[in-house]
C-alpha cells in the first residue's frame, strides 16, 4: 500500500491546471492565427496554427491522464516549432528584436521539472536543446534564405506581448519547482535520498483463508530514516503525492515485490504465494505502466497470476474506457486486480462490470465497526453479497478482533487480513511465520464447531 485518500484530489488538481494550460496556449495561438490571417499573411497564419492543434491534442490526452505522453507532445513539438518560427517569420530587425524565442527557458524548466519526477537522458537533452537554442537565438541574426519576416507594425505588438506573456509563464513554472521541492521538512528530497540509500524497504501482512493457513501477502512500503526512526506513510506518502514521486516510489514498489515473488518460486513450500501491491492512480495513469510491468515480469521470469494488483477507484479520474483497455492488456498477461477500499466511494456499482477485477477489499472503516454498528454491518454483509452474485472474492482488511472474524467468517468472506493475524513485518519473520500451523481464533472456532453440532 503506498498511497490512497488524497491521490484522487491531487490527481484532479493535475488534470485541471494541464487544461487549463493547454487551452490558454491554444486561445494565444488562435488569436496570433486570427490576426496573421486577417493582415494576409497566409504562411504564418499556418505555421501559427501549428501550436493551436498541439493545444488541443494535448487537452484530449490530459483528460485521459496520459501525462507523460503529453509533456513528451509539448516539448518535443514545441522546441521544433519555436526554432522555425524564429528562423523562418520572427527574424531581427533594427529597432524590432526576435522574441519567440524567449519562450525556449520555459521549455528547458519543464524538462527540468519532469526530469525531477522521473530521471531521464531524454528530458535532459530536451532541456539542454531548449537552452542552447535560446543562446543562438538570442545572440545571432540566424534566418533562412527564404524568410518571409513579420511586417513591423504585426511585430510591434509581439514585442511586448510575447515577452509579457513568457514572464508569466516562466514564473509559474518556478512557483510550480518551488511547490515540488519544497515538502514539508524537505520530506521529498529525503525520500529521493533514502531510496539511493536502501532506507525504504517493503514489509508483508499476512493474507489467511478461512483455515488460518497463510495464502498470500500484501506488500506495504516502510521507511527507516537513519537518524527519525520509522516514518509512516500517513506522512511521507502525502509528500510523494504533492511533489509528484508516487510514479517513482510504486516502481520501487514493484521491483522489490517481483523480486520477493521470484525469490519464493524458486522454492517449492512458497510457490503457491500470492502478492498483492497497491497501485497509486498517478503511477497506473502513467502511459507507459503496462510496458513497464511486461519488463519487470520478463526480467523476473514468474508467474503472473501470482502478482496481484490494488486499485482505489481514484484511478477513474482518467476515465473509464482507458481505465479498463489497460487492465485489460495487463489481465491477458495473467496479472489479477483487486479493488481496494471498496463501498467508500460514489461509483462503485457503475464501473464493477466493466473492469476485471476479480477480488473486493471491504475496506477497514466498515470492519472496525461491524460488532458495534447494525448499519456497517448490514454493508459488509450487502458487498459480500454483492461479489458472491458476480463471482468475486472479498478480502476483508483491519481485522483486529476475534469478533470482528467471527462476524466476516460467518458472512462467508473468504480472505482475512489485520492485526489478527499479523502486523506488517519483514520479509524473513514473514516467511518464518509460514511455517507455524493454521491458527483460527477461539470465536471462529466455536461458531465453525457450533454450525457442525447444529447441521
Amino acid at each position: 500500500m503506498i498511497g490512497k485518500g488524497s491521490d484522487e484530489q491531487q490527481t484532479k488538481r493535475v488534470i485541471r491546471a494541464y487544461q487549463a494550460a493547454t487551452l490558454a496556449v491554444a486561445l494565444f495561438s488562435a488569436i496570433w492565427t486570427v490576426i496573421f490571417a486577417v493582415n494576409g499573411l497566409k504562411a504564418v497564419a499556418i505555421a501559427e496554427s501549428f501550436p493551436v492543434t498541439i493545444a488541443l491534442v494535448c487537452f484530449v490526452l490530459v483528460s485521459q491522464g496520459k501525462f507523460g505522453l503529453v509533456n513528451l507532445v509539448v516539448q518535443i513539438s514545441f522546441l521544433a516549432f519555436i526554432i522555425g518560427f524564429s528562423v523562418m517569420f520572427d527574424v531581427p530587425e533594427p529597432g524590432s528584436p526576435r522574441v519567440t524565442h524567449l519562450f525556449l527557458p520555459v521549455l528547458g524548466m519543464l524538462g527540468y521539472l519532469n526530469h525531477l519526477r522521473r530521471p531521464s537522458r531524454l528530458q535532459l537533452a530536451i532541456m539542454g536543446a531548449s537552452l542552447f537554442s535560446f543562446v543562438v537565438l538570442h545572440a545571432a541574426d540566424l534566418r533562412l534564405p527564404f524568410a518571409e519576416p513579420i511586417p513591423p507594425e504585426l511585430r510591434a505588438i509581439g514585442i511586448w506581448m510575447n515577452p509579457a506573456i513568457a514572464a508569466l509563464v516562466f514564473c509559474s513554472t518556478i512557483y510550480i519547482l518551488q511547490k515540488r521541492l519544497a515538502a514539508p521538512s524537505g520530506m521529498a528530497r529525503d525520500l529521493v535520498r533514502a531510496m539511493r540509500r536502501g532506507e525504504l524497504t517493503l514489509a508483508y501482512q499476512p493474507q489467511v483463508d478461512r483455515e488460518g493457513k497463510i495464502i498470500a501477502a500484501e506488500a506495504l512500503l516502510r521507511w527507516s530514516h537513519p537518524t527519525k526512526g520509522a516514518i509512516s506513510p500517513a506522512t511521507f506518502i502525502p509528500a510523494a503525492e504533492e511533489v509528484g514521486l508516487m510514479p517513482i516510489l510504486g516502481g520501487f514498489v514493484l521491483q522489490e515485490a517481483l523480486t520477493t515473488l521470484a525469490r519464493w518460486q524458486a522454492d517449492p513450500q512458497t510457490a503457491g504465494l500470492s502478492l498483492s501491491v497497491n497501485v497509486s492512480a498517478s503511477q497506473f495513469n502513467e502511459s507507459d505502466f503496462c510496458a513497464t510491468v511486461r519488463e519487470l515480469l520478463a526480467r523476473h521470469a514468474i508467474d503472473p497470476s501470482r502478482l496481484q494488483l490494488e486499485l482505489t477507484e481514484s484511478v477513474l479520474i482518467a476515465g473509464l474506457e482507458p481505465v479498463a483497455k489497460k487492465m485489460a492488456e495487463l489481465t491477458a498477461l495473467g496479472i489479477r486486480f483487486s479493488l481496494d477500499d471498496f463501498g467508500t466511494g460514489f461509483s462503485s456499482l457503475a464501473y464493477l462490470r466493466s473492469l476485471p477485477v476479480v477480488e473486493l477489499k471491504i475496506d477497514r472503516s466498515f470492519v472496525a465497526n461491524i460488532t458495534e454498528s447494525d448499519r456497517d454491518a448490514a454493508l459488509v454483509r450487502s458487498i459480500r453479497a454483492l461479489a458472491q452474485d458476480l463471482g468475486l472474492r472479498t478480502v476483508a482488511e483491519g481485522v483486529e478482533t476475534p469478533a470482528q472474524h467471527a462476524f466476516l467468517h460467518e458472512v462467508g468472506c473468504e480472505v482475512f487480513q489485520g492485526w489478527l493475524f499479523g502486523r506488517p513485518m519483514p520479509l524473513a519473520d514473514f516467511e518464518a511465520a509460514l511455517s507455524a500451523p493454521p491458527r483460527l481464533p477461539a470465536a471462529a472456532v466455536n461458531l465453525r464447531s457450533a454450525r457442525i453440532a447444529t447441521g
